[in-house]
């Protein structure tokens, strides 16, 4: 007895003695893992929201280097009194560029001596000279590429906010040094951005140069800081020059904090963001504390397992939805810059144009031209057109609201077509091989669009080679598709036929896993400038999603790439037996009454004047509902309708539909150059002439749609 009562009483002391080390242990021990998953937490924030300043201040920077150098190409080779007369133009172009983006205070472009030819400010720019400016002298004595400047205040009589400079170096033909174009950067507006997601307590975040100036700061500095290259700061980026974490008292205020940091490409900038370690501490602390309040071990371990879990679904929870909107904020941000490079590149190609276009006009009006010289600048003229055509065809076919003319055709056959076109494109040094099927694969498709297609990814395996190498076309029936297409492979209409596929393999450099994904998307290009407009793929892209197909790419960096084409496969009884001649003459009208619906006047009389000497009867109007009136009050007036589709109220597309509906007998042909109805539902048996159009193809097209000529007053039409 007495023995199990000295055994009940050491059994009762164990249990005081761990009723008071057990939750101590218990508190110890959750009070080390709880602070290292803070830490961890941390870092992971502190990584997310570099990565987010990290994008945005690439984003930034590329768009203003691409400013620039679109700049630095408007002005190439023109001397300084030549940009001096151009300066109103120039100056509006400058304003124009620093008020889409916010992120710039002005824009500049300075002859040699630091002189301003035009700014965005002011015009004419006052007689001031900026030689003395870091973002001005950097660049006398070398070719730097971009420089950024330090911080600046705005010389009087210029105003605002202070600003860094970005600029690049402008030279003549033989290198020498002619002037500086320059970007004035807002620095609080990068001090705005980090504002916005650095919303956690001791949210810190800098964006500063290699030499230690720094350009932007949050919390905001009141005085200018600059780091010592060889103070603490210093030393840590030196041991890992590209990206890395330290926790260091930042020199500006003394305060301790957690940072990251990491520098922005090529650029000579570093970003920084962090998190106050008081604030971590205070983070940890609070979770701690809210454990002391338990006395029983078992409640205390059971709540704290309990609490845990909640704070960390908790934590979790606020934490993804900070990195949605993070996200949401970057997308938003990616996509205005997407924006602006197509606006801007369409824009840049539409000028190269028109520049021509105006220049030839000009010389066409000079008296005493030559009869040689009139036919050089006239043929500049239609060439200039036919690019701005091609350039057309290729946007709407991304968008996928270019108007397609499907024919049926046999790919292996095409592609044997090409071969010489294609050897000669690509040039000696590229060994073609090609390997096509011994049965027909036909398709029903533009073809049109098809050799264009097929040139683009072809031309994009010369790029990728560097002009040497090899390329395998490849046409086979493809016996597994893509996902985007596998729906479609169980249709009935597909289900015996499937797909052709046409595929591109070359050996060059590869694509990037990275770049993978954006490689169709208009006017993206890792060419240099001038070298490309990033439309070609694209127009693969959109051919084949509007054909019913679809586009697909392979790639491994130093192994080349393959570019698979789909296309829906047809039976072989609906190949023609002669293909149309493509070509002919103008067609002489011998008094065929035409009716012309045109609601752009300018464009309506040079249809009518052009059709007129031809031999043609013209009745022109400018809208859908007076042509149906002239119809219905003499429908055997006119042979044949030629009508535009885009008009306001009854477009061209309705009124052939009426004059089909009423019974009228008069053929329609429609013409457009751009029509989102007729892209998706197709021309309805109209006949189509796409815009931009020639009188030979026009006369041909109505000469073939116009009904028989018929007997007037007993005269024979």
């Amino acid at each position: 007895m007495q023995g199990a009562q000295r055994n009940s009483l050491r059994l009762l002391q164990w249990m005081m003695a761990a009723s008071l080390t057990l939750p101590v242990a218990l508190f110890v021990f959750a009070s080390t893992i709880s602070y290292n998953s803070t830490l961890d937490v941390a870092d992971r924030e502190i990584d997310r929201s570099l990565e987010i300043a990290h994008e945005h201040a690439l984003k930034v920077f590329e768009t203003i280097d691409r400013s620039l150098a679109e700049l630095n190409e408007v002005v190439r080779d023109l001397p300084d009194d030549v940009i001096r007369s151009r300066e109103p133009a120039l100056h509006r172009r400058l304003k124009q560029l620093a008020d889409s983006l916010p992120q710039l205070k002005s824009a500049w472009i300075f002859d040699a001596n630091g002189k301003s030819l035009v700014n965005s400010l002011a015009s004419p720019p006052p007689e001031q000279v900026f030689a003395d400016r870091d973002y001005f002298y950097a660049h006398v004595d070398q070719t730097i590429g971009t420089y950024i400047g330090a911080s600046l205040t705005p010389r009087p009589p210029y105003q605002g906010a202070r600003f860094f400079g970005v600029s690049r170096r402008r030279w003549s033909d033989d290198g020498s040094f002619t002037g500086v174009i320059q970007a004035s950067v807002l620095p609080e507006y990068f001090e705005s951005f980090y504002a916005r997601i650095g919303t956690d307590p001791g949210s810190f975040f800098a964006m500063g140069r290699t030499d230690g100036v720094l350009l932007a700061h949050f919390p905001r500095l009141n005085r200018e800081f600059q780091l010592d290259p060889n103070g603490p700061v210093g030393r840590s980026i030196s041991v890992h020059p590209d990206h890395g974490f330290m926790t260091i008292a930042w020199p500006s205020d003394g305060i301790e904090r957690r940072i990251g940091y990491r520098r922005v490409a090529e650029y000579p900038i570093y970003v920084s963001a962090g998190l106050e370690t008081s604030a971590i501490r205070a983070r940890w602390l609070a979770t701690m504390s809210q454990h002391l309040v338990f006395g029983l071990p078992a409640t205390a371990l059971l709540f704290i397992l309990l609490a845990f879990a909640f704070r960390r679904t908790q934590h979790l929870q606020l934490e993804a939805a900070k990195r949605r909107e993070a996200e949401e904020a970057l997308k938003h941000s990616q996509r205005l810059e997407a924006l602006g490079q197509l606006t801007g590149g369409v824009a840049h190609d539409f000028n190269n144009l028109l520049t021509v276009i105006r220049a030839s006009v000009d010389l066409l009006n000079r008296p005493q031209l030559s009869e040689e010289r009139r036919k050089r600048y006239t043929n500049a003229i239609a060439e200039a057109v036919a690019r701005a055509a091609k350039l057309t065809s290729q946007l709407l076919a991304f968008a996928r609201r270019q108007t397609l003319k499907p024919e049926v055709f046999d790919v292996g056959e095409r592609m044997q077509s090409l071969r010489d076109m294609l050897a000669t494109l690509l040039g000696p040094a590229i060994e073609i091989v090609m390997q096509l099927p011994a049965e027909p694969c036909l398709v029903s498709a533009d073809a049109g669009q098809f050799e264009t297609a097929l040139i683009n990814m072809a031309t994009n395996a010369r790029d990728a080679m560097q002009g040497r190498g090899r390329i395998v076309f490849t046409v086979h029936a493809a016996t597994t598709v893509p996902d985007t297409l596998a729906h479609l492979s169980g249709s009935p209409i597909l289900k015996n036929l499937g797909f052709v596929c046409v595929a591109v393999s070359d050996t060059g450099i590869g694509i990037p896993a990275a770049q993978l994904g954006r490689i169709f998307e208009p006017f993206f290009t890792t060419k240099q400038v001038g070298q490309g407009t990033g439309l070609g793929l694209s127009q693969v892209f959109g051919f084949a999603r509007q054909s019913g197909g679809e586009v697909t790419v392979m790639s491994e960096v130093g192994q080349g790439s393959t570019f698979s084409l789909y296309l829906p496969r047809v039976p072989a009884d609906l190949l023609p037996r002669s293909p149309a001649p493509t070509t002919a003459p103008a067609v002489a009208g011998s008094g065929m009454s035409v009716l012309v619906v045109e609601d752009n006047i300018e464009l309506g009389n040079f249809a009518a004047d052009g059709l007129t000497e031809l031999g043609y009867s013209i009745t022109l109007v400018d809208n859908a509902t007076d042509a149906l009136a002239e119809l219905l009050g003499d429908p055997d007036r006119f042979d044949v309708v030629f009508s535009d589709v885009v008009m306001p109220g009854m477009t061209g597309l309705d009124l052939a539909q009426a004059i089909r509906d009423r019974g009228i007998g008069v053929p329609v042909v429609l013409t457009t150059g751009y029509s989102q109805a007729l892209s998706q539902d197709g021309v309805a048996g109209f006949e189509l002439v796409q815009k931009p159009y020639s009188m030979e193809e026009l006369s041909r097209v109505l000469h073939h749609a116009a009904r028989p000529r018929r007997v007037r007053n007993g005269a024979a039409e």
